[in-house]
């Protein structure tokens, strides 16, 4: 057994989402203290800088412009989720279904929805919608006045895999309740935080996960930060869709 199996229980994840939505986006962990908790995730970059991808070991920076790069072992992220990818269910996709559907199906697979779960769907998709945010300056504004002028790409029969996680309803605000997609290419040519998706047929893997490991920031911004404001359901879903 692998030291990534072993820590295939644990989910790690730097600061909380409701930091981002109070625009703390500075953080102090480098990626090269990140990939050491996990070779699957997502997250975002220092001044929400793009979204990161992580699969199969390799970090992807996926930027506003569309284009892709390798993660730098000393970029920092405000916020990412990481783990030992390690699937104890896996379902063939053999009919076409949107987000909604196969979201739905996932819900009725699982164990229990009081469990933390990573997802990872591979598959053929007939339309694939995702945004990207761009690379913001101080004095920041709120994530829900940011993703206001997000870019947002839709991709037609493309191939590729998607990344992400099922958070438990009781955890909104630490993290995203529900389902927090990120997708990349194939080919590399594309990707974003998921939006909507159509898919033809591919493969689901789920990992079942117990702990949740949070590693707050100490930076002044995150210290001073409103972190119970306003309508946090009602702002989460105006900035993940």
């Amino acid at each position: 057994m692998t030291e990534g199996q072993r820590q295939g229980d644990n989910i790690y994840q730097v600061s909380t989402f409701s930091a981002l939505l109070d625009g703390v986006f500075e953080g102090e962990v480098p990626f090269s203290v990140v990939k050491k908790h996990g070779d699957f995730g997502i997250g975002t970059f220092n001044k929400l800088d793009g979204e990161m991808l992580a699969v199969d070991g390799e970090f992807y920076h996926l930027q506003g412009d569309g284009t892709i790069k390798e993660v730098k072992e000393d970029e920092k992220t405000p916020f990412a989720t990481v783990t030992f990818f390690n699937p104890s269910l896996t379902y063939r996709i053999q009919e076409n279904g949107t987000k909604e559907q196969i979201e739905q199906f996932i819900s009725s697979i699982l164990p229990s929805e009081n469990l933390f779960y990573s997802i990872r769907i591979t598959g053929s998709f007939r339309s694939m919608k995702t945004r990207t945010v761009s690379k913001q300056e101080p004095p920041y504004s709120s994530m829900t006045d940011v993703v206001e002028e997000q870019d947002v790409s839709t991709f037609k029969d493309c191939k590729g895999i998607i990344v992400g996680f099922y958070m438990p309803r009781y955890v909104q605000g630490l993290a995203v309740a529900g389902y927090h997609l990120h997708f990349i290419r194939e080919d590399k040519q594309g990707g974003g935080h998921i939006f909507d998706f159509e898919i033809d047929s591919g493969t689901v893997e789920i990992g079942e996960h117990a702990n949740l490991q949070f590693v707050l920031p100490k930076t002044k911004e995150f210290l001073e930060a409103d972190l119970m404001h306003g309508n946090m359901a009602e702002e989460i879903e105006k900035t993940e869709g």
